[in-house]
């Protein structure tokens, strides 16, 4: 999936209309041509603006540019960038203060594990996974767009395939006039 397609070879949506950094980062690497992109020179992010959010509520998320964007970082393969967008987020929704948070501190963490797959690292990609899906387990049914169930599935799936399938976030937005 780190090649920009879903499982059936098709690009997935996209939620943001931000652009994708030139490279995703992989620490650990070694690889001068990916550079850590806020504490090189030569990074992507090197000097960027972070996102701020003053605050950050759940019916908040179809208009939050981070939270959509970090959407579209994960779903392409760019998971320490997505992170790195989700942490904005967090920090609004009240970090480990508010379910809302652990969803989200949820999120990063599963983000983090696929990170730890694509470099290798089996049984850091395990523990984020198992920690990941029991934070996003603080909500059922459909939070933040997501179909809490179906990505805590999908994320436990892959993990245990242990092959190239990564899971896919797919939104789903309210009808007009209804809050998310």
């Amino acid at each position: 999936m780190t090649d920009g397609t879903n499982l059936n070879g098709t690009p997935p949506a996209r939620y943001s209309r931000r652009p994708f950094p030139p490279y995703r980062y992989l620490p650990f690497q070694g690889d001068r041509g990916r550079p850590h992109p806020r504490n090189d020179p030569g990074g992507h992010a090197y000097h960027a603006d972070e996102d701020y959010l003053p605050h950050f509520a759940p019916a908040d998320w179809p208009t939050c540019e981070p939270y959509l964007y970090g959407v579209d970082l994960f779903n392409y393969g760019y998971y320490w960038e997505a992170h790195e967008a989700w942490e904005a987020v967090w920090l609004a929704a009240g970090d480990r203060s508010t379910r809302c948070g652990v969803f989200v501190q949820g999120l990063i963490q599963l983000a983090a594990a696929q990170l730890k797959r694509v470099i290798g690292s089996q049984s850091g990609a395990r523990s984020l996974t198992a920690a990941g899906c029991e934070k996003l387990a603080v909500a059922d049914g459909l939070f933040l767009g997501i179909e809490v169930a179906a990505l805590i599935a999908a994320a436990q799936h892959c993990l245990r395939d242990d092959g190239d399938q990564f899971p896919l976030i797919v939104l789903q937005f309210p009808a007009r006039g209804e809050n998310g």
